[in-house]
């Protein structure tokens, strides 16, 4: 949404909401007009990564429509976003019930068991996206089974997935990745690179790949380009966080 056309919609709310006062009640499809508009600014505000403002605008819209399954997967987002775990599952949840069929709030729900290390609920909420032949972007879900299998040490199934979202998105960045891990930690270290340095080409910015690059220098015994891999973490990555002062570490090693 363009900055002109978020005055229009906010200029169309305040006209509804000006509406309906005058009417002295909210007839159905002025307040649907209001839902629709609200949900679309806080989706604006989403994209602008103004979590806080999109929440507000996002709830006032849940009071007007409860039963909008893009409203719930919209403050599942948002909760996400702000790390409340709990709240964004039980939107994703409430999503998916409203409409079954509705893929990327069932793969934002995977996602979030994810992030809180439910690999098996993970799996299978993945594994009902990957069998809807109608779903735009298989190579997601495919890629987070990929990745689910991969944390829970069954590499063999994660390289599998991970192979399957190449084969329909070759370039896809977490798949390339995701393969280069799954090599990594089978000591493949050669095939492991192929994937990495295609992966660091694709996502030049990404430090945790750079990192991921720089254990394979490492494991073939490359120190010269293994330290070049670690500098580009700590220059991408926050000085504190626990990547860069690992990557530190490593450099003390190799000096």
């Amino acid at each position: 949404m363009t900055q002109r056309h978020f005055i229009q919609k906010f200029a169309l709310v305040m006209t509804i909401l000006l509406t309906l006062t005058a009417c002295g009640g909210q007839t159905s499809n002025r307040k649907a007009e209001l839902a629709e508009a609200k949900r679309e600014i806080g989706e604006a505000y989403m994209r602008q990564g103004d979590y806080t403002a999109a929440l507000r605008e996002l709830l006032a819209t849940h009071q007007l429509n409860p039963d909008d399954p893009f409203v719930h997967n919209d403050l599942g987002l948002c909760y996400m976003a702000k790390k409340r775990m709990p709240e964004a599952i039980i939107h994703f949840k409430k999503a998916v019930e409203l409409n079954p069929k509705y893929a990327p709030a069932r793969n934002n729900l995977g996602s979030a068991y994810l992030t809180i290390k439910k690999w098996d609920l993970a799996i299978q909420t993945f594994k009902e996206i990957t069998n809807d032949l109608l779903y735009a972007n298989p190579h997601y879900p495919l890629s987070n089974l990929g990745l689910a299998y991969y944390n829970k040490g069954d590499y063999r199934m994660a390289m599998r997935y991970y192979k399957e979202a190449l084969k329909i998105e070759p370039e896809f960045v977490l798949a390339l990745r995701g393969v280069g891990r799954t090599y990594l930690a089978t000591n493949q270290s050669s095939l492991a690179l192929r994937y990495l340095e295609k992966a660091v080409k694709r996502a030049p910015k990404v430090a945790e790949i750079h990192y991921d690059l720089a254990q394979a220098h490492l494991m073939q015994g490359n120190t010269a380009k293994a330290k070049f891999s670690y500098e580009s973490v700590i220059d991408l990555a926050p000085m504190d966080s626990p990547i860069a002062m690992q990557s530190k570490q490593q450099l003390s090693h190799l000096r």
